[in-house]
């Protein structure tokens, strides 16, 4: 219940049991919640005290107001700022979401003239591809395209990719990826694999990230094609 006479405003007070019931998993992503009316008569306040609560959730992107249905609980975002190098799996952590993996694809592919110069490649050397979905919980949130030197990184081929690849390297290869030479973010399309392995409308909203990850001395690492739901992530620009 709410305190009536303690010195947090009533709203406040709605609005953070609201939250803290969906960020510990009480409410999940779907479940309506009770009425403006059902809500007021449950903690004994106003409506409007009500109201603005549920206002501030929907602006945070906690709720989705859905005309003539009701109010959910929206998907959650993973944020992540822009310039500062996290891995998939430390931003889940830090936004309270377990992470998990599908790995489609290892290959040995070509590379490109790009690929040649991102990734410094010796003469003769191949791509390893490496396409996996990545999970936050139970929901696809991307598709990530990895491209590693073959000859630095071959052993991959023979390593279980459902955790985190970067564990894996700094572990067993000590390589710890640390930073991003390049780096470049637009919104795309999903086209027919994106709506396969993502389970999506065709023409849903992506972010498109391209980047070049590299290690704690510059060098590079990987080159990154990361297909992302532009409902589930939140970059951040960092100041």
């Amino acid at each position: 219940m709410l305190k009536q006479d303690d010195q947090i405003p009533l709203y406040i007070q709605l609005k953070e049991s609201i939250r803290s019931s969906i960020v510990n998993g009480d409410l999940k992503f779907g479940d309506k919640i009770p009425t403006e009316l059902e809500l007021s008569e449950e903690y004994k306040i106003s409506r409007i005290t009500v109201r603005k609560a549920i206002v501030e959730l929907v602006e945070e992107g906690y709720l989705v107001k859905r005309q003539g249905k009701g109010t959910f609980v929206n998907k959650r975002k993973i944020e992540r700022k822009i310039v500062h190098f996290l891995s998939f799996s430390d931003a889940c952590k830090a936004n309270g979401l377990k992470a998990s993996s599908k790995v489609i694809k290892k290959e040995i592919i070509q590379p490109t003239s790009k690929d040649q110069t991102m990734l410094q490649l010796e003469d003769g050397d191949a791509l390893l591809f490496i396409q996996r979905v990545r999970y936050a919980g139970d929901s696809p949130i991307m598709i990530e395209n990895n491209y590693f030197s073959y000859k630095e990184y071959h052993s991959l081929l023979n390593e279980n990719l459902d955790g985190s690849i970067y564990k894996i390297l700094e572990e067993k290869l000590g390589v710890k990826p640390a930073g991003s030479s390049e780096l470049s973010l637009e919104i795309v399309r999903a086209g027919d694999e994106e709506m396969e392995l993502l389970n999506i409308a065709s023409g849903e909203p992506l972010f498109f990230m391209d980047t070049t990850v590299t290690d704690e001395n510059g060098q590079p690492v990987h080159r990154g094609k990361q297909y992302i739901l532009g409902d589930s992530y939140k970059f951040i620009l960092k100041q």
